[in-house]
Parts: structure tokens; sequence; C-alpha cells
């Protein structure tokens, strides 16, 4: 598989990215999952591509962008869809299935037909579910940063209670995604960026 370069993919998100704003908070939490991926990776000796978690987690927010209006306020209502809509973005430009799925299956700890159907989200009725360890990486690593004002990194115990809102089978999934890639070390991160970790 071609999977573009770091430099390639910045360029993407500058085509798509409605202003400067919207790049400076997107593109930076994107490189923040990655070093999250990257630190998971090096303490716990996963067999995954480190090029496709790097590639997927550099991308998989990219739908974002999309959801911005021309006075350049962010469309909340429809957040849910951003993966979807990422997903478009990067079939559009021509990248195989296996890098668009990091846009669509990293929503939550994976969003099923049935949640979709059962909580009337506005996605059309299917899975979205990461299935590969380099999907479950990069949708794991996503967890510990949000894009809030201001934005912040969550701890997993933070991010295990904000997730138990949406039923204890979605806390039981994230359990199982702490357990297979271990606690993410975010302290540097949190002082490098300057961003609170709660």
């Amino acid at each position: 598989m071609d999977i573009p370069s770091a430099d390639e993919i910045r360029a993407m998100h500058i085509r798509h990215a409605p202003h400067e704003e919207a790049f400076e908070l997107v593109f930076t939490h994107c490189e923040i999952v990655w070093q999250v991926a990257e630190r998971l990776m090096s303490r716990s000796g996963l067999d995954v591509d480190p090029e496709l978690v790097r590639a997927g987690c550099l991308l998989h927010d990219i739908g974002v962008y999309r959801l911005y209006d021309t006075e350049g306020r962010l469309d909340g209502r429809n957040y849910l869809r951003h993966g979807l809509l990422g997903h478009e973005i990067l079939a559009a430009e021509g990248l195989p299935e296996a890098l668009c799925r990091f846009c669509s299956c990293h929503t939550g700890v994976g969003l099923t037909k049935e949640d979709v159907l059962t909580q009337g989200l506005p996605l059309p009725p299917a899975d979205y579910v990461a299935v590969t360890q380099e999907e479950r990486l990069v949708m794991y690593a996503d967890k510990f940063h949000s894009k809030s004002t201001p934005p912040r990194f969550l701890s997993p115990d933070t991010y295990a209670v904000s997730v138990s809102r949406f039923g204890q089978d979605k806390v039981a999934s994230f359990g199982a995604l702490r357990a297979a890639f271990g606690e993410p070390e975010l302290d540097g991160l949190s002082a490098a960026y300057g961003h609170a970790l709660t």
C-alpha cells in the first residue's frame, strides 16, 4: 500500500481546511494523537505497522473541516458525522480503503449499526467499528486529547467516566483497549503543548 508521507498529509489538511484556525486546531490534535500512539507502541512492542498508524493518526479527523460554516463556526450538532465525511474526503483523494477507515471507524470506542438505529444517530445505518490492530490503536490514542475550547488531555480514568454515559458495553470496550494497549504517558505532552490534563 502506498502510504502518504507526513508532509503529503499536512498538505492535504491545508487543502481542506477552511481557515488557518481550523487547520491549527485539527492538525495539532492529529499530531498529538500520533505522539500518543508512538509512546504506546514504544512501550508495549505491539505488532502493528507504524507507518500505517502514523498515517491513520494524522488523517483520522480530516472530516472535521467539512463541518465549518462560511462564518467559520463549527457545526457541533452534526459533529458525529466527521468520521464519515473524512472517509469521503480520503476516498475522493484516491487513498485506499484501509486509510479511509481510520476516519469512519475511530469515533468513541466504535459505533455499531444498533447504536445508530437505537440512538437515532445522523449516520447511515452501518457498523463503524475499528477492526485491525492499527485501527484500534488510532481509535484508542484519540481518546486522550480533546479539541475542546481550550484543548485538553484526558486521563484514562477521565475518559472511562466520560464514555460511561453511553452504556456499560462502551466502558467494557474502553477497558479492553486499555488492557491491550496500556496506559499512555500524557504529562510530558500536556506540558509541551500547554494543554491541561484532566
